[in-house]
């Protein structure tokens, strides 16, 4: 009988990559990407060829399920991006990279991004000494990212961050343990973006 798996990570072997959404279990050999490389189901190989349309698809719903972004989300993101100057999957990626709840994952303040949403929401997190609890909200180049400081608030940060430190690497982002806090001492750079996505297809794919 086959080992029963979650739907969270169904859903990332599903879509073939890592989408982080099980905090440190991602990190570990019970993985199920790790374990197993293939979708789920008994057929996997009975799949025919996807069709340029199918593959760009496919790398939409990675982006969004990476980001943990509704339609609605996804679409306002790339509005914004087609108005910048410059190639408009890049700067889609750089406004995705830059929300806060995505900051709160790669500098180890919360186990998932879900996660980050969730502390974002319950007003735990500041920017500049001023509370923020939009997930969307953007970072720009010197803000300063912190717990508050209630005494959960600070349990909360210092917890994820003796867990997840290791994970921390961000080049953009200069991260103070002790304190905590985060400062963006730049904004990201298109080799620093996260997510494993081919823009392009989505560019091609939302212009339709």
């Amino acid at each position: 009988m086959a080992r029963q798996v979650g739907p969270v990570c169904r859903l990332c072997r599903r879509e073939g990559i890592k989408l982080y959404l099980k905090g440190s279990r991602c990190f570990t050999v019970k993985c199920p990407i790790t374990r197993r490389k293939t979708v789920p189901g008994m057929h996997f190989w009975r799949s025919g060829k996807m069709s340029k349309f199918g593959v760009q698809f496919r790398e939409k719903q990675k982006l969004k399920r990476f980001y943990g972004l509704l339609e609605r989300q996804f679409r306002r993101i790339f509005g914004k991006a087609e108005m910048q100057k410059g190639n408009t999957g890049e700067n889609m990626l750089l406004l995705l990279e830059r929300r806060l709840d995505n900051v709160l994952y790669l500098t180890s303040f919360a186990a998932s991004r879900k996660e980050a949403r969730q502390i974002i929401c319950h007003g735990h997190i500041m920017v500049n000494d001023r509370r923020v609890n939009i997930p969307s909200y953007m970072v720009k180049a010197g803000d300063v990212i912190r717990p508050a400081t209630r005494e959960k608030s600070q349990g909360i940060a210092k917890a994820n961050l003796e867990t997840y430190f290791s994970r921390y690497n961000s080049q953009w982002l200069e991260l103070d343990k002790d304190a905590p806090q985060v400062k963006v001492s730049r904004l990201p750079l298109r080799e620093e973006v996260s997510a494993p996505v081919q823009e392009q297809m989505v560019v091609e794919l939302c212009t339709k």
